[in-house]
């Protein structure tokens, strides 16, 4: 896929579109990550991502039981 790398006051920048955006579940921080020859941009996924319908699975599953007393 080839993008503009477009002006951005005294820096360039790239804009991705919102199908790349929603596609690989890109929010408001990346992690960039700078190789010999390439960039790697990866989602930046936020502390405790997915525990919520964890949480809720292992009730439903009789599996939140206390294990220390």
């Amino acid at each position: 896929m080839e993008i503009q790398v477009i002006q951005i006051g005294n820096s360039k920048g790239i804009i991705l579109s919102r199908a790349i955006l929603e596609r690989y579940n890109i929010q408001n921080k990346v992690v960039l990550e700078l190789r010999k020859n390439h960039i790697n941009i990866t989602p930046l996924k936020q502390p405790r991502e997915g525990w919520d319908k964890s949480l809720t699975d292992m009730n439903a599953k009789g599996e939140d039981i206390l294990l220390l007393k």
